[in-house]
Order: C-alpha cells, then sequence, then structure tokens
C-alpha cells in the first residue's frame, strides 16, 4: 500500500520483494502481531475512549497487524490517533504482561476527512468487508450498545 493505493477500490499495489526486504531489516523490533485475544483488547479499548470521549464510533477492524477506525470527533485525527494508540497499548501491556518499550504501532497512520455521508458509507464497507476474513469488528450501524 502507498498514497497512492489507499482508498477504497482502487487496487493493490504490486509486492516488491527488495522493498519488504529493506523495510524488514530497518526494524528495531520483531512486527507486532494481535492474535484474537489482543484483537479483542484493542476493540474493546476502542469503544471505551469513543465512549469516554463523546467521539461517534462508526466502524471498527481491528487486523492481525493493522487497525481501521471511522470515528467523528473534534480534536485533530493526530491526537485522535494518537490518544487511540497510546490507550491499546496501555491496555495491551496490563492485560498481557508486556514491556513498555514494546512498538506496536507505525509512527503515524493514514488519516482523511470524509465529508458527505455517501463517501462515510463507502468507508464503512470497505473497513467492514473488503479486509479479508472478518477479525475483531464493530459497526455501529448494527451493534448500537454501549461498551461494557
Amino acid at each position: 500500500m502507498d498514497r497512492q493505493h489507499n482508498l477504497p477500490g482502487t487496487p493493490f499495489v504490486a509486492p516488491d520483494e527488495e522493498l519488504e526486504a529493506r523495510r524488514h531489516q530497518s526494524l528495531r523490533q520483531a512486527p507486532y502481531q494481535l492474535d484474537h485475544a489482543h484483537r479483542e483488547v484493542v476493540l474493546k479499548t476502542v469503544r471505551e475512549v469513543c465512549d469516554h470521549r463523546s467521539w461517534s464510533l462508526h466502524a471498527v477492524h481491528v487486523r492481525s497487524n493493522h487497525v481501521h477506525i471511522l470515528l467523528t470527533a473534534l480534536p485533530p485525527p493526530e491526537k485522535v490517533m494518537s490518544d487511540l494508540k497510546a490507550w491499546s497499548s496501555r491496555r495491551l501491556r496490563e492485560t498481557f504482561g508486556e514491556d513498555a518499550d514494546r512498538d506496536r504501532w507505525t509512527q503515524h497512520g493514514s488519516t482523511r476527512y470524509l465529508n458527505d455521508m455517501k463517501s462515510l458509507e463507502s468507508a464503512i464497507a470497505y473497513v467492514i468487508n473488503e479486509q479479508g476474513e472478518q477479525m475483531s469488528v464493530y459497526d455501529a450501524r448494527i451493534d448500537q450498545s454501549k461498551p461494557q
């Protein structure tokens, strides 16, 4: 994936083994993988933070190596993303006894403004249904319940 291929409906980038090898060599730690239990902690945490901050959560799909979140919030997207990463990391440390210095997330992430209902609905469909097999998912259109 790159900036030109990071929108719903755009084709995937062809595999590049050399680029993958260079990026793998530059890692400071082994890639962080989210198994089912870890994904559920992240999903629950995202829902709790959004509820606590009164952010409107539309959809979440926690995958084994990344997370898609669609929400509406007043703070800038960078602040929202930073808060969600921080709280998820904290809950993962508390739940699984992980080291505080463990890298879990990329330095930034993709933030995109959706300015109309058609764009939002398209993004929800992409996040929920177009990621491959569903893993840990929240869809506000179906589940209107508050976090537990």
